[in-house]
Parts: C-alpha cells; sequence; structure tokens
C-alpha cells in the first residue's frame, strides 16, 4: 500500500481551477520531485498533501486513513507529514534548539526536557549541533535553511514535503542543504519535493513528476523524462533550462 493515495484531487481559487484531476501514489520510502513552469500548480499540490489547503474534490490518504479537513483530522495528518518552505519561517526571537523544541512542545505537548533532546539529536543530524544556542540573524540561508528542516524532522513524520526549498538561498549555500535531503533520501525518508534543481532530481530521486496547467503530464524514472521526454510541453521545460 502508498503512503500516500491522491485520486481525482481539484483545487481552485476563485474563478481559476490549479489542480485539474491529480491521481498519484507514493510508496514508503520513494523520492519523488515534482517539476514544471511556475503557476502549473506543484506548490498547491504540495500544499494540499499537508492540508494547508482544503481542496474541493477527490481524495488524499496518507498511511490508510482519509484526510477529512476538520481541525482534528489535519492536526493529525501534520503530524504524520512534515513541510519544508521556501522560505525559512524561523522565529527570530528563538535560538534554533527553540525553534526545533517548540513543536514537539506545542503540538505533542512534550514537557522542556523531552523536547531538548530531540532538538539536540535533528540538528546535529543536519550538521547543525553546535549551532542549538544561535539565533537565526546569526545563522547563514542554507543554516537556517537547515534549522528549518530539523523542526519538522523533531516530529518525526512519515513524509517530508519541501517546496522549492533552496530557491531562497544564494548559490554556494543550495549545495549544503541539499546534502542534507540526499542523506534524508538515503536513510529511506519519503519525500516529494517541488523543485528546480535538475540535477538534484536527476542524481537522487526516485521518480519524477512533471506538472503542466493542473496536470501531472508525466512521470517516470529520472533517466527516462531528462533523456526521453514524451510531450512538446516537457521538450519545451527542458530546453528552456539548458
Amino acid at each position: 500500500m502508498s503512503l500516500i493515495e491522491i485520486r481525482d484531487l481539484h483545487k481552485r481559487f476563485g474563478a481559476v481551477e490549479v489542480l485539474k484531476g491529480i491521481d498519484l501514489d507514493i510508496a514508503a520510502g520513494e523520492v519523488v520531485a515534482i517539476i514544471g513552469k511556475s503557476g502549473s500548480g506543484k506548490s498547491t499540490l504540495l500544499r494540499c498533501m499537508n492540508g494547508l489547503e482544503s481542496h474541493e474534490a477527490g481524495s488524499i490518504t496518507v498511511g490508510g486513513k482519509v484526510l477529512l479537513q476538520d481541525e482534528e483530522h489535519l492536526r493529525a495528518l501534520r503530524l504524520e507529514v512534515g513541510m519544508v518552505f521556501q522560505q525559512f519561517n524561523l522565529f527570530p526571537h528563538l535560538t534554533a534548539g527553540r525553534n526545533v523544541m517548540l513543536s514537539p512542545m506545542v503540538v505533542k505537548g512534550l514537557a522542556e526536557a523531552e523536547a531538548k533532546p530531540i532538538a539536540e539529536k535533528v540538528l546535529a543530524r543536519v550538521g547543525l549541533a553546535e549551532k542549538f544556542g544561535s539565533f537565526p540573524d546569526q545563522l547563514s540561508g542554507g543554516q537556517q535553511q537547515r534549522v528549518a528542516i530539523a523542526r519538522a524532522l523533531a516530529m518525526n513524520p512519515k513524509a517530508l514535503l519541501c517546496d522549492e526549498i533552496t530557491s531562497a538561498l544564494d548559490p554556494e549555500l543550495v549545495n549544503e542543504v541539499l546534502a542534507v535531503v540526499k542523506s534524508l533520501a538515503a536513510d529511506g525518508m519519503t519525500l516529494a519535493m517541488v523543485t528546480h534543481e535538475m540535477r538534484f532530481a536527476r542524481d537522487v530521486c526516485d521518480r519524477v513528476l512533471f506538472m503542466h496547467q493542473g496536470r501531472i503530464h508525466e512521470s517516470g524514472r529520472p533517466e527516462d523524462v531528462f533523456a526521453s521526454p514524451k510531450t512538446p510541453e516537457l521538450q519545451q521545460f527542458l530546453g528552456a533550462l539548458s
């Protein structure tokens, strides 16, 4: 059984239909890259998968449980599915360690003494053990994004959704963040990533989805999608990147 199952998912903003019937299965341990032009529905799909956006029709199932759009079910979903955003969204008045501790304490109700070792462990996991007491303005953009990844990992999610997590970074900082994601993939974390990093998609991901005008236009192994695009739309998209 797939960890995440999406069936005939539709989402609109006002008169604009952004998702036009998405069908998608993501297996446990699978690493999926989602590519496509701006406005193709990539980020909206991720946000629906995490319950940050409601959908008008279709279904989302995570770990065998159908997502219902009431607060109780959304809260349960977010314990299962973590999300990392383009912007780091760290609290500037809290240290890196405190930023990571916050969700386990608030959402899971852990005591500070229980949350601290979890934060220490996940910060070490992303290579920032020594930055526990540093404030966000003392960290580089790449380090802040790694704290954001640690914050998501502190909830021990079954899957991690990453929405353009390197696009706000200077080029020299991109690789340090992608190295963390690559190590998570190697450890068997289920990942769905909206990304413009085509080399990463080719080298690390198990499957690539190309979205176009609210639909999954092509899907396949990276070597097939990049070497033999079947549709003019994907050929044009890849051609514009080269």
